[in-house]
């Protein structure tokens, strides 16, 4: 294997912080080129990512305005307060 060739097991380990955005371009270059030619670890990525969307879409519900008005009078209120000389 190249020094700059990743294999299955490092590609796994490094698939969270790849779908998360936490990888340097360099690291995220060397997952990517490892998932376009490893059909098993594409697909455990193509699941991860699917998974993803499924609890992101499952997760989101309505906030009813009235509890945004509530909060936002308080962070206004605390703002007010922290704002103050002598306070904080």
């Amino acid at each position: 294997m190249a020094d700059d060739e990743i294999d299955c097991d490092r590609a796994l380990i490094e698939l969270y912080e790849f779908l998360d955005g936490e990888l340097t371009i360099e690291r995220r270059e060397r997952i990517e080129l490892h998932l376009h030619g490893c059909q098993h670890c594409f697909a455990s990525y193509d699941f991860e990512q699917e998974l993803r969307f499924v609890v992101r879409s499952r997760l989101q519900m309505e906030v009813p305005p009235s509890l945004i008005e509530r909060i936002t009078r308080l962070l206004e209120h605390e703002a007010r307060y922290i704002d103050q000389p002598g306070q904080g």
